[in-house]
């Protein structure tokens, strides 16, 4: 049996929809107890916080969660280095998502910003339903592809017959805008009154796929 192979890449843009603000909260202490207190109190402040700017408790959603031993290096005596056990650390990593609105970005900003619990944050730009945009890669990876064994069926005097087969990945595909969002923390606790009035519009998604089409050729 004849084939051809041809490898289809598809390319899609769209705009983003969603907002997804993250957080890292890090708790440390010489003790494992007082270290999980601690975590959870922050992650306590945070909720309070969300929940007054009228999201439910459970809209904070936790992404990871590490308990690790903390450890340095010290020279002894001797002149060697030697481990020596410095405590307990908690890193949690949590985050809220909303329909794309500068308004409620800035609200939630401010907010943040005046929790105590001091979180590090990231503010990026992504899609609602992920699967509809790996979807229409797919679909558009198998058109080109297509066209591309046409193409060279025509030129080659042959006919495109049957597909034989499709080789694809699987991959993961990164559906987040690249737009850098950033604020100073020192300007959050100002950003409901400001940020606000701006219009931000974050760049379109670009994604691309690819799979590897084998047709037989008449």
């Amino acid at each position: 049996m004849k084939t051809i192979t041809v490898k289809g890449v598809g390319k899609v843009s769209v705009k983003p929809d969603l907002i997804v603000v993250s957080m890292t909260l890090t708790s440390e202490d010489k003790e494992y107890e007082k270290t999980m207190e601690l975590a959870a109190e922050k992650i306590k402040l945070v909720t309070e916080k969300i929940e007054k700017i009228d999201f439910e408790k459970d809209a904070i959603k936790t992404k990871d969660f590490h308990v690790n031993t903390n450890y340095e290096s010290v020279k002894n005596k001797n002149g060697a280095y030697e481990r020596v056990f410095k405590g307990y650390s908690c890193i949690q990593r949590v985050r809220i998502e909303f329909d794309f609105d500068t308004k409620t970005l800035a609200k939630v900003l401010s907010a943040i910003s005046a929790c105590l619990a001091n979180p590090e944050l990231s503010v990026s730009f992504t899609v609602k339903d992920p699967s509809s945009v790996s979807e229409e890669l797919l679909r558009a990876a198998a058109r080109n592809a297509r066209e591309k064994a046409e193409i060279l069926c025509d030129a080659s005097g042959v006919k495109l017959g049957a597909l034989a087969s499709v080789d694809y990945s699987w991959g993961e595909v990164n559906v987040y805008s690249e737009t850098d969002y950033s604020v100073d923390r020192a300007c959050m606790l100002k950003a409901a009154s400001g940020i606000a009035n701006i219009d931000i519009e974050p760049d379109d998604i670009k994604v691309n796929d690819s799979a590897t089409f084998v047709w037989e050729i008449l």
